[in-house]
């Protein structure tokens, strides 16, 4: 249920709505706008109607919110969302580039392009510590001995960190340096892991599955607002279809789709989907065209050397340039820079 309060009600009528929700085992959810105070109630539907909301004191109407996914909805929380990362916005108009190898492979590769990425301007910096991998061979990772590198990239940029989780075992140790926690394209309905971080005080970058819809995505994110953390990134990093010319197929129109539907902010990984550094590019270029929030992509400083993904990393020293491109494309879309 959404409970739409009057443009005067008072935060003591709010509370008291919040309270009788919460008195028959439901959880008010209260999204207050610049016009308007909006209180959810989210648990059972035929328990929640039976209370006398649109008699109490302060509420306008009563509606119900028709999307299996409530709390990630535009119908409950109207304005955009805006994430706060140590002092970086995302969302609201507000455009991040968040750039770094795809692995920690060395301190040395990762101070390098950590910057790189800071001169040329990036928001924040990526990296993997923990890295899922088809193969059971391949490199997987230098775990917290990764987290440590780029904590000291951080301390010596300034920029805050993205880098992924992968189990709810390692939350407390990726908490000790992440700013940001991904949680990756094949983990986005591990539902227990998704309970996990919604329990944490973090923001979360929630990548789209690789064949999942976009209503599965949003579902996925509501497990982790249920918990009670509200600040989730959406991504989009392409999906899988018959095409073979790319390794997945970006999927643009998800964005205005999403934007359409929820608040969260997105950004967009074109590093993934294309498997090509050429295409990075143009496909970044589409997106800020479409409305995305942010750009995530890889950055290498010798790609022919990389342990992973090295064919769709830009190497750094041409990565100014790129975000250069990007600046100027997201000024044009009526947006400012992170």
């Amino acid at each position: 249920m959404m409970i739409v309060m009057k443009p005067d009600a008072t935060e003591e009528q709010v509370r008291h709505v919040a309270e009788r929700i919460g008195s028959v085992g439901a959880r008010a959810h209260i999204s207050q706008g610049e016009y308007v105070t909006i209180v959810g109630a989210i648990g059972d539907d035929s328990v929640i109607a039976t209370l006398p909301l649109e008699a109490m004191p302060g509420v306008d109407k009563v509606l119900p919110i028709l999307k299996p996914y409530k709390l990630v909805s535009r119908q409950l929380h109207p304005d955009d969302t805006v994430i706060d990362v140590n002092g970086r916005s995302l969302g609201g108009g507000v455009f991040a580039l968040i750039a770094g190898p795809c692995s920690v492979e060395s301190e040395e590769q990762y101070m390098r392009a950590a910057r790189q990425a800071k001169a040329a301007g990036a928001s924040m910096l990526r990296g993997g510590a923990y890295k899922p991998r088809t193969s059971p061979y391949s490199f997987q990772g230098m775990r917290e001995d990764g987290l440590k590198i780029m904590a000291q990239a951080r301390e010596e940029t300034g920029l805050p960190l993205v880098t992924e989780l992968m189990d709810p075992r390692d939350v407390e140790i990726v908490l000790r340096y992440a700013d940001v926690i991904q949680i990756g394209t094949r983990n986005m309905q591990n539902f227990n892991l998704l309970s996990e971080v919604g329990k944490v005080e973090r923001p979360i970058l929630l990548k789209r599955g690789m064949s999942a819809t976009v209503e599965e995505l949003l579902m996925a994110a509501e497990y982790v607002l249920k918990e009670g953390n509200d600040k989730v990134i959406l991504c989009e990093r392409g999906i899988r279809t018959f095409e073979t010319a790319t390794r997945f197929t970006l999927d643009l129109s998800a964005i205005p789709v999403i934007k359409k539907s929820s608040h969260l902010p997105v950004v967009v990984d074109p590093s993934h989907a294309t498997g090509k550094r050429d295409l990075v590019l143009p496909l970044s270029l589409a997106s800020v065209a479409v409305g995305a929030d942010g750009l995530i992509v890889e950055t290498h400083p010798e790609p022919e050397n990389a342990l992973c993904d090295g064919s769709q990393s830009l190497p750094t020293d041409e990565f100014a340039a790129f975000a250069a491109e990007i600046v100027r494309y997201v000024k044009m879309a009526g947006k400012r820079m992170s």
